[in-house]
């Protein structure tokens, strides 16, 4: 019998994640017993079709059993699983060892009668896989007969008569509308590409394009492969990827992204991700165009602020929504991945958790994770890609082929030539596919094959409350139960429509969305585009690629050759109010009282165009700063004077409390949402130490403060679930925020909290040879050093924090970490090295990654220079920051103005290099500034307002050059800030500024 009460801890054993088993098919014999039944009845069927081969109907059949065992695996392995130990547990395995109990259990698996009894338990399962078996089968059918049909009218693909059928492969993408699936043909010396659904569309856009190749001037530099129609289905060329030949093919390579953007932004295109672009030389070729003429549906209240809302729907109208530009996924099992045509760049990804079975073979097999590198992708025209180099040519195509369907539009052609779209069916994505495939998994998952019922309604659950924060997902009930169905057997659910009638056939026969023409709709859309705003996104979007790794764009270098001279405090005082006038005028404000911004942001995971976040790194928070910092040293005669900037300051902070009322309603509502992380500056340890500055300065302190305490409360929930240690984003980042919060208030249950988290990091750290550090799976299997990511900025947490409890264990671990950094010295090169192991750079020379971060940290622990280590290690950290960390650009994060910190401190002090002067380092600053621009590494455009990485932070440093500022150091959070020269008592007293 099969086996499940009292079987929950080995099932907690058993299975670990949500994901389902795909790559190791250790069931396959268990499962033929299944899938024999309809396998021959298919091979029976293709035996009486004429017109095919016996080879090629083995072929076929060979290929359908395949492909059922595939998807049957990735759906029952768990299962198996959970039935091969609780075999084992209850003693039903029969042999000596636990190779031949194993083998025991397949051959038990292996027959029906072993199924039939599981149905007693899993009432719903055998229906399910009846329904995939017969739906694939059916599917491999139509596909048989459609080739004996058309094989004559497919040499135009390949260029001669097509010969035998040798090899197919179904499963090549999702499978939608009962088993139907894409499947790769080959024979002798040909292939070719079999899709399912009409291919009109497709035809429709290689004629647009060919006839805006004549208008246009130029060639354009993409293509669509060559179809041939069938009714409802089609035929296309296979298209083998190849790497540009060098220079010339990147350039006409990146200029086609371009021109297609361009024309994906006129027809509403979405969904173009790196599956469905693949480099051919110097030519994109789209291989799925399906998701044309896409609505555009206002984007839905968030309740965040009309501000926030109205950013959102600026982006969500523009170029950025074709899924062709670089942007992170968010959501579960795609945190941190970017999988746009344009991204899935190698070295860029987060390595990836994927479940396996582990000691398969043995009766003690279970499923576990591996860790994975993503997949290389066929989107990229060189084996690294170039993007960094390339991204203006992008931005070149996109300008000229815009151009000359503005002068085509105005001329009356454009409208006619989009009406020959408006008979082809389109595709629409209602939800993205990780969705569906979390559900999948939900659905399918032991427990729910037991009791159905809890799965489904969660299913529903889920589905409706996205349908309340996501546009176009369906909201209708009985769509939303048809998509459940679709799932329970093994499809897709898949929504496709007229052009011209607008409405969506959904799964079961089921329709979204009323009746429009899409044609002009999406012209309309088009015609109301701001072209200066697409600019900007698409380059942001663009340069925010490769920031993971530290890129920073070409252009100007950030560091003038020769300082200029003349009054340097006039000069200081110009460029910062420039800087604060320019934030002011990009803000987006709503009438009630919020204000938005939309840049390249960091968040936990990676780099992304949107509306700002809330936190102090990048997001409103660290503008809030600013601004009342601005406000700060104006009053007391040390900035210029702004008109406004005490609007936009109360706009910060109204904002700020919309986002935590909004959090503190859900929790009222019983809402459960994932708390922000814990981190210094990327997250709730951001917020707490922004508006202890704020309170100090400004009349809101006792709101400030209180606002303050209530984010504390989410801290250690925010690190139970975040398992990241560093101090940018992570649990060491919430440790001095929460002094700082015991200190202001008295209460010492912050320190206590701030306790556990040091006894979190403790157990977390990987110890050797009396070093420690904090190894990610992801992102840093062999530890980091440095301060914002690394073992300094954990260290640096921790010393902070045996100091305020007088614990010694956190000072000993303070000091294995700063011993792991020791190790990192590398003494020909005179400075740490960098284990991200970038190409080309060996050590870094930054805040974030390097010698300013490094430096900062000891200074502000040692601010009196009493260890004769502080100042080797000063004198060490400034000569490698003066000799690699200038030039780059000017924010605080990685570049001269978070360099400009150490080297006027080790000034001071009598630890920089040679000859440094810190009025003359001050001058190339802001000739730099006077000649290039606020320049933080994202392109000569791109104007973040961020308080670390954009010219937020910029401003900020620039009140601080003033001799007698009265304004903590962004890049040492510490409990000092209610008296900000307190961090460097000894050496800011001697500084001349």
């Amino acid at each position: 019998m099969p086996v499940w009460d009292g079987l929950l801890r080995v099932w907690k054993q058993t299975v670990l994640l949500r994901n389902q088993v795909t790559e190791n098919r250790h069931f396959g014999c268990s499962l033929g017993c299944l899938s024999a039944p309809v396998v021959g009845e298919l091979a029976t069927q293709l035996a009486s079709l004429d017109g095919l081969s016996v080879s090629e109907r083995d072929v076929i059949v060979a290929a359908t059993r395949e492909n059922l065992h595939a998807v049957l695996h990735g759906k029952l392995c768990r299962l198996l699983v959970l039935e091969l130990n609780g075999a084992r547990v209850t003693g039903r395995l029969k042999g000596e060892t636990s190779e031949q109990r194993w083998n025991y259990f397949l051959d038990l698996s292996s027959k029906r009668s072993f199924w039939d009894e599981l149905g007693v338990h899993y009432p719903t399962a055998l229906s399910r896989v009846d329904a995939i078996l017969r739906n694939r089968c059916a599917a491999a059918m139509r596909f048989a007969k459609r080739w004996v049909s058309d094989r004559a009218r497919l040499a135009s693909l390949c260029g001669s008569d097509l010969g035998e059928l040798q090899g197919v492969s179904f499963g090549a993408g999702d499978s939608h509308c009962q088993g139907a699936t894409v499947a790769l043909l080959r024979g002798d010396g040909w292939r070719v590409v079999y899709k399912p659904r009409s291919l009109a569309i497709d035809a429709a856009l290689g004629n647009f394009a060919a006839e805006l190749t004549d208008e246009h001037g130029s060639g354009l530099y993409f293509r669509i492969p060559k179809i041939v129609e069938g009714a409802g289905y089609g035929w296309t060329e296979f298209v083998n990827h190849r790497y540009a030949n060098g220079h010339e093919e990147l350039v006409i390579f990146y200029r086609g992204i371009g021109n297609c953007l361009a024309v994906m932004r006129l027809i509403g295109g979405t969904d173009l991700h790196a599956e469905n672009l693949i480099a051919e030389g110097s030519t994109p070729v789209l291989v799925d165009c399906e998701t044309l003429f896409t609505p555009r549906a206002a984007v839905l209240p968030t309740k965040y602020g009309i501000a926030h809302d109205r950013a959102l729907d600026l982006i969500s109208g523009t170029a950025l929504n074709v899924g062709l530009l670089p942007g992170r996924g968010m959501g579960l099992g795609w945190r941190g991945i970017d999988p746009s045509a344009l991204g899935m760049i190698p070295g860029q990804q987060p390595i990836q958790k994927q479940q396996v079975i582990v000691r398969a073979g043995f009766d003690d097999a279970r499923v576990s994770t591996i860790l994975v590198e993503p997949p290389k992708s066929q989107n990229h025209p060189s084996p690294d890609p170039a993007l960094a180099e390339y991204w203006p040519e992008v931005l070149r195509g996109f300008d000229e082929l815009t151009t000359s369907l503005r002068r085509l539009d105005s001329e009356g052609i454009l409208a006619t030539r989009l009406r020959r779209f408006e008979q082809c069916t389109v595709r629409m994505v209602t939800r993205p596919t990780e969705v569906y495939a979390e559900l999948t998994a939900m659905l399918w998952h032991p427990a729910s094959l037991h009791n159905p019922e809890p799965a489904r309604q969660r299913a529903t659950e889920l589905l409706t409350k996205m349908a309340e924060n996501v546009r176009l997902a369906p909201n209708d009930p009985v769509v939303i139960e048809a998509e459940i169905e679709e799932l329970l057997e093994g499809d897709i659910p898949y929504f496709s429509g007229v052009v011209r009638e607008g409405t969506f056939s959904g799964p079961r026969g089921t329709q979204w969305l009323p009746q429009s023409n899409l044609t002009e709709a999406t012209l309309k859309n088009w015609r109301a585009a701001d072209f200066i705003l697409e600019r900007s996104v698409i380059q942001a979007s663009l340069v925010s690629a490769y920031i993971n790794d530290g890129w920073t764009s070409g252009g100007p270098t950030g560091f003038a050759k020769q300082a200029r001279g003349g009054d340097l405090d006039k000069r200081r005082r110009r460029q910062a109010a420039e800087i604060v006038r320019r934030i002011m005028n990009d803000a987006i404000r709503g009438e009630d009282g919020t204000v938005a911004w939309i840049a390249p942001v960091l968040s936990p995971t990676g780099w992304a165009v949107q509306p700002l976040d809330v936190d102090l790194y990048n997001g409103i928070s660290g503008v809030a700063v600013l601004l009342g910092a601005y406000l700060h040293e104006a009053a007391a005669g040390h900035a210029d004077p702004v008109d406004g900037v005490d609007q936009l300051f109360a706009a910060t902070l109204r904002t700020l409390e919309r986002a935590e009322q909004m959090y503190e309603r859900g929790l009222r509502a019983g809402v459960k949402k994932r708390p922000a992380p814990p981190g210094a500056y990327i997250g709730l340890g951001s917020q707490i130490w922004a508006y202890l500055i704020l309170s100090h300065w400004h009349s809101n302190g006792d709101d400030g403060l209180e606002r303050a305490c209530k984010l504390a409360e989410q801290i250690p929930e925010a690190t139970e679930i975040d398992e990241r240690n560093e101090l940018l984003c992570g649990t060491a980042g919430a440790i001095a925020p929460l002094l700082m919060l015991s200190r202001r208030t008295g209460d010492q249950s912050y320190t206590r909290v701030a306790s556990q988290l040091g006894d979190l990091l403790q157990e977390r750290a990987t110890y050797q040879n009396g070093k420690a550090c904090w190894k990610e799976e992801t992102f840093a299997p062999e530890g980091l050093g440095g301060f914002a990511h690394g073992v300094t900025g954990i260290g640096w947490a921790l010393a902070h924090l045996a100091r305020a409890t007088g614990n010694t264990k956190y000072r000993e671990l303070a000091q294995k970490a700063f011993a792991f950094e020791d190790s990192l010295f590398d003494e020909g090169d005179q400075n740490w090295r960098d284990l991200r192991g970038l190409e080309g750079s060996k050590t870094a020379a930054a805040w974030c990654h390097g010698s300013v971060g490094i430096g900062l940290a000891h200074l502000n622990l040692d601010p009196k220079l009493s260890q004769p280590k502080t100042r080797r290690l000063l004198r060490q950290a400034s000569s490698a920051t003066w000799r690699i960390g200038m030039g780059r650009n000017q924010c605080p994060c990685h570049g001269n103005l978070g360099a400009w910190e150490l080297l006027r401190c080790a000034t001071a002090a009598g630890e920089a290099p040679e000859d440094l002067d810190e009025s003359h380092l001050l001058d190339v600053i802001l000739t730099s500034l006077e000649q290039d621009g606020p320049s933080s590494g994202l392109g000569g455009n791109v104007f973040p307002p961020g308080l670390l990485p954009g010219a937020g932070g910029i401003a900020y440093q620039l009140l601080r050059a003033h001799p007698k500022h009265n304004l903590p150091s962004i890049l040492t959070p510490g409990e000092e800030e209610l008296s900000a020269l307190e961090s460097f008592p000894a050496v800011v007293e001697q500084c001349p500024n």
